[in-house]
């Protein structure tokens, strides 16, 4: 369970953050609770305190009650050291007065500045940095394969053995498995981008429609590129800058 704790007590506000919650992939393949509070309570110290599941802080600094922002995340610090703590304000003057009084701050963001985007970024970064534990699990009689996602470039399909080859950044692994299938045993990250491969998203730097291959971050370049694929591709970018 992986729980967002907004603390936010202009409505506005709330309703911005729940539209870019809205819009994150990640709802599609974890289990993900929201809870919002507009101040201190017993409710939210409870959350604080119980230390079970993975929690991201969403805090506005200044809230109408003797009870700041800054002061829930010095209790929240106190007791936590593994949450993420994203500030929120109206003011970018309180960027010393939070840096100088909270340790490990993720974040902070301006309400009127491109909030939504930047709010939704820093959701996706604090995922796929510490949350990503998702594995590709295979098993067959020949044997058992298990490889987490994040560590997998791309997959194909070897022509010769006839065999599927999960390409890892130290090394690759073949299964008895056909291309398409294999995507039910993948996440929202990976897609389709030739008839022959599909290809963790995460790990591209660029596609070249016209040559017929994309780049890794790595520097690789595999061609294995079908304009068929181009619309869904480019959807899935355009959902996730």
């Amino acid at each position: 369970m992986i729980r967002i704790i907004v603390v936010e007590d202009d409505k506005n506000t709330q309703m911005l953050v729940k539209k870019a919650l809205r819009e994150l992939d990640i709802f599609k393949d974890e289990e993900i609770k929201v809870e919002y509070y507009t101040k201190y309570n017993n409710a939210l110290k409870e959350t604080i305190l119980n230390q079970e599941d993975h929690k991201i802080y969403i805090l506005d600094i200044q809230l109408e009650t003797t009870v700041s922002g800054i002061d829930i995340a010095k209790y929240i610090r106190d007791r936590d050291w593994d949450s993420e703590i994203i500030f929120i304000t109206n003011h970018d003057k309180m960027f010393e007065t939070v840096y100088r009084n909270i340790y490990e701050v993720f974040d902070f963001i301006e309400k009127f500045h491109g909030f939504g985007s930047k709010l939704k970024k820093d959701m996706k970064e604090i995922f796929k940095r510490n949350f990503d534990n998702k594995m590709f699990k295979f098993s067959n009689r020949n044997g058992n394969l298990q490889i987490y996602y994040r560590s997998i470039l791309y997959l194909y399909r070897d022509t010769e053995e006839r065999k599927l080859v999960v390409k890892t950044e130290r090394s690759s692994y073949t299964i008895g498995l056909n291309v398409s299938d294999s995507l039910k045993y993948l996440d929202h990250r990976f897609m389709m981008v030739h008839r022959a491969c599909v290809v963790n998203m995460d790990k591209v730097e660029n596609f070249n429609w016209s040559k017929g291959y994309f780049k890794l971050y790595s520097g690789e370049k595999v061609h294995m590129l079908s304009r068929k694929y181009r619309k869904e591709v480019e959807d899935y970018i355009e959902r996730n800058r």
